[in-house]
């Protein structure tokens, strides 16, 4: 598993739950940058899925 694919997946729950306390507080700043944040993960671990793909 490439190391892109791991923090990814902890920027996403991280993304996640940065939303979840911006939702929780009202604070529409940190619900977006969780969002932001949701995103580059997402994209993070897809490159490391690539990664991965063409190490096989």
């Amino acid at each position: 598993m490439d190391k892109d694919r791991v923090k990814g997946s902890a920027t996403n729950i991280g993304g996640k739950a940065k939303e979840a306390a911006g939702d929780l507080t009202g604070d529409s700043k940190m619900k977006s940058e969780g969002k932001m944040d949701q995103a580059k993960g997402k994209i993070q671990n897809a490159v490391g899925g690539i990664k991965d793909a063409f190490k096989k």
